[in-house]
């Protein structure tokens, strides 16, 4: 380096070493220590028996009950060698009650996590809910309902006794609800009357209660899935014989984008599935979702749909498409006993792991209901093909709405 750039350094140095030494210290801040009650215990400590936590950040959507649906998991897990006996679980909104579970209703939406499998069926009405055993935890699946807005938090309470001892309430901690809106969406096929079988919000259906550890984290990857099955006029998703899959209405229907985005996943060749009407073997697990197409409509927004018909996924990865596009047509492949869509929100990219998150369509008609619940593994051993149905009062257009289990919907 030459002297003189040397020189001019220097300079540049001494002035800013001036500057700083003839700057004013700032003052030291001054701090104030909180008050400690005596003994270093708050008045307000209580040792409970229960710990409460939540599987998800709960987000509001408005259902086609007209009614706004925050759905979510409490674990409750028992902190003491004797059993906890719970009798009632409430949600408050501030001082609220929004949200009370005894009885029956309390032993249909509780269970022993250890027993959760995630099957159909489960939820007895009619019971009481199990007591948690020492060191155990049980879950409650809970679907608060608004007429308005959501709070900004829920809280949860929970009465019950220890080893048969007298009755205590336990504060079971607080969740904050999203201030996220469902994501609105176009619809994923075309027309209707289209079925939505496992839907939210209640029921003990697979996709609702499918909750599992991965990667060291509870997750419910299938919370707001929907499986589509098309519907003829006698409501019928299937005629002749159900052991030809060609049979069933949806199959080799169209699938179609629900909003612009890009492809990040799109995989084919899975065989569909042709051992109905018996239910086929449980596939391994990497082929659960088999043909499937995931698009990525926004950052940290994932819209999936699965059991393609072999050979029929029309897009590749990395591909961009806009709302309408074919994806691919409707089959039974992967872990599917019947030709039918299921169709989902994500937080990732994957099926495993994922969190599963609301939706609602941009406009659909609701044209009934199905009103029995028959499990998708059984539906084409059902004694005739006709399901169990009453026609909606209102056939008006629904905007921004999320369809509710066995809702029969037609796309507008």
């Amino acid at each position: 380096m030459p002297v003189r750039r040397v020189g001019v350094v220097v300079v540049l140095l001494l002035l800013f070493a001036a500057g700083c030494a003839g700057a004013p210290a700032e003052p030291a801040q001054q701090l104030r220590p909180p008050e400690v009650p005596a003994g270093g215990i708050a008045p307000t400590t209580k040792f409970t028996p229960l710990s409460g936590a939540t599987v998800t950040t709960p987000a509001p959507v408005l259902g086609t009950d007209g009614r706004t649906h925050v759905t979510y998991e409490l674990l409750l897990t028992n902190a003491t060698p004797a059993p906890f006996t719970m009798e009632r679980v409430d949600v408050l909104a501030g001082q609220q009650v929004v949200l009370s579970l005894s009885g029956g209703e309390l032993a249909a939406q509780a269970e022993l996590l250890a027993a959760s499998t995630g099957d159909e069926g489960v939820g007895d009405p009619t019971g009481s809910a199990a007591p948690i055993p020492g060191g155990a935890t049980a879950i409650v699946w809970l679907d608060v309902l608004f007429d308005g807005a959501a709070p900004a938090a829920l809280a949860h309470r929970v009465t019950g006794s220890v080893g048969g001892g007298p009755a205590t309430e336990v504060d079971a901690g607080s969740v904050a609800v999203s201030t996220a809106a469902a994501p609105v969406l176009g619809p994923p096929l075309q027309g209707g009357p289209w079925y939505a079988s496992d839907g939210c919000c209640v029921d003990d259906t697979h996709h609702r209660r499918g909750i599992a550890p991965m990667n060291g984290q509870m997750l419910v990857p299938q919370r707001y899935a929907i499986d589509w099955y098309l519907l003829d006029d006698q409501h019928r998703a299937w005629v002749d014989d159900p052991s030809v899959i060609t049979n069933f209405l949806a199959y080799d229907k169209p699938a179609i984008a629900v909003a612009d985005g890009v492809v990040v996943d799109a995989t084919d060749g899975f065989a569909d599935t042709t051992s109905l009407p018996q239910p086929p073997p449980i596939p391994p697990i990497v082929e659960t979702v088999g043909n499937h197409v995931t698009l990525m409509i926004a950052p940290g927004v994932y819209v999936m749909y699965a059991h393609f018909k072999k050979d029929s996924v029309a897009v590749k990865t990395g591909q961009q498409v806009r709302k309408g596009d074919v994806l691919g047509h409707i089959g039974s492949s992967g872990n599917s006993t019947a030709p039918h869509l299921h169709f989902q929100v994500n937080t990732e990219p994957t099926f495993f792991p994922t969190d599963s998150t609301p939706f609602a369509f941009d406009c659909m008609r609701v044209d009934g209901q199905v009103t029995e619940r028959i499990w998708d593994d059984v539906l084409a051993e059902q004694p005739t093909p006709v399901l169990p149905y009453t026609a909606s009062t209102d056939t008006g257009e629904r905007r921004g709405q999320m369809p509710l289990d066995r809702n029969v919907v037609t796309f507008c």
